[in-house]
């Protein structure tokens, strides 16, 4: 590797890390992309995982695959422990790692809201071992139902709590609903799966709160007339191993799933940098953090307003975007050509799928709901996907699933822990 060429750093191989790594491809600079995983994620699919429609590789990729036409960029399998800008170092678990430019892009975790505790028995839904974890919990709680005796037993266990009525939780929820009422209905003798209580919770007013009205009430109809109990303005108090409390009463479950908030990276630890109260790095308009035009936070590690002042939403589509303008902002200053144009998201839209055959899509002026909202889903997550091959084989096993109510990758694996 030349030390005559700048070098550009790149924490994070998500989508707004891919698409920075990928700006920079005709760059005179020596890139290096660090991720303490050997994939990456489409983790809009992840719920699909978490229900047994999908295997994990059906939605990764090897980093490496994906950078490997790419002769400047070399990929590191580390995890970062911090930064020092001052000397512009990174301190990794193998070593020191020196840069010129630096893209901090490394997402964000589960937020239990100062109750870190609860994470042990509720799940959220960000790598693929949460949703492997996950689909152990939802089948292995069917199959215990199964051997029990014990009538109330078996009912805790066939009670599913689902914690955040955003898009995740709705696409848990119908997925849940799907498994219990379609998938697993004839493969039981002493239970019916359909008598299974999926329950989803959310503080707020109405779910989907970023979508119309409109579109959030179809939501709710349609998951209700799932089977799914939809609890809105209701606050959970507390998890544990056997439910959650809520503030106006208690839910016995053997499954609890967490899809209520997100915490950033521990990026504004690491840069002593100004944090909104999310937690995420304040950046300038061109990305960077103040003071340090080498350093460049995006995706949801950074806190973004755009052009009305309203905060850009933490989803793949604004990641992407960010990556792909640092990467070329990058790149033109390596070549000496300043680029002034501050950064500014287009939103694109926002889609959730509820069940197997409903999805709700708002697309500009556009709103679609039902059958044609989930044909639009369907299409617009396929196209993302990287390669011709998963593309397929999730388009296959999506068709397949439709039309025969089978979900094909219905493992109970071992996880660390024993859970």
């Amino acid at each position: 590797m030349s030390s005559a060429k700048p070098k550009v750093v790149i924490i994070g191989a998500g989508f707004g890390g891919l698409e920075a790594a990928k700006a920079l491809k005709r760059a005179a600079a020596d890139v290096i992309v660090i991720d303490r995983h050997n994939h990456h994620c489409f983790q809009p699919l992840l719920y699909q995982v978490a229900t047994a429609a999908l295997s994990p590789a059906d939605i990764a990729w090897p980093i490496r695959h994906i950078l490997r036409p790419q002769r400047n960029a070399t990929v590191l399998m580390e995890e970062v422990q911090g930064i020092d800008p001052e000397k512009k170092v990174l301190h990794t678990q193998y070593g020191e790692i020196t840069y010129d430019y630096l893209v901090i892009a490394t997402g964000a975790t589960h937020s239990y809201f100062g109750h870190d505790e609860w994470s042990k028995f509720a799940p959220g839904l960000k790598r693929i071992e949460d949703a492997t974890r996950i689909r152990r919990s939802i089948l292995i709680a069917f199959e215990r139902a199964e051997l029990t005796q014990d009538q109330e037993q078996q009912r805790r266990l066939l009670t599913f709590v689902i914690v955040g009525g955003g898009a995740t939780g709705v696409e848990m929820a119908g997925a849940i609903a799907d498994v219990a009422g379609q998938t697993l209905a004839a493969d039981f003798r002493r239970i019916d799966p359909r008598s299974a209580r999926i329950v989803l919770v959310e503080a707020g007013p109405r779910l989907l709160p970023t979508f119309p009205p409109s579109l959030s009430d179809y939501a709710r109809r349609t998951l209700t007339r799932s089977g799914v109990e939809v609890r809105t303005d209701t606050l959970v108090t507390n998890c544990d191993a056997n439910g959650v409390d809520l503030k106006n009463g208690r839910i016995d479950a053997g499954t609890v799933i967490w899809a209520a908030g997100i915490a950033p990276s521990p990026a504004v630890r690491w840069l002593n940098a100004e944090a909104d109260r999310a937690g995420r790095v304040k950046v300038g308009p061109d990305l960077s953090v103040p003071g340090r035009p080498e350093i460049f936070v995006i995706g949801d590690t950074a806190a973004v307003v755009d052009s009305k002042g309203q905060p850009v939403p933490g989803i793949a589509p604004a990641a992407k975007q960010m990556g792909k303008y640092v990467g070329k902002l990058i790149s033109a200053r390596i070549a000496g050509r300043e680029r002034q144009k501050p950064f500014r998201y287009m939103h694109l839209g926002e889609l959730a799928t509820i069940g197997r055959r409903a999805a709700v899509v708002k697309f500009g002026a556009l709103e679609l709901k039902g059958f044609l909202g989930w044909l639009f889903w369907s299409l617009a997550h396929i196209y993302f996907l990287i390669g011709l091959r998963n593309r397929f084989v999730v388009a296959f096993n999506w068709f397949w699933d439709y039309i025969t109510f089978q979900r094909g990758a219905r493992l109970i694996t071992d996880v660390p822990d024993g859970k």
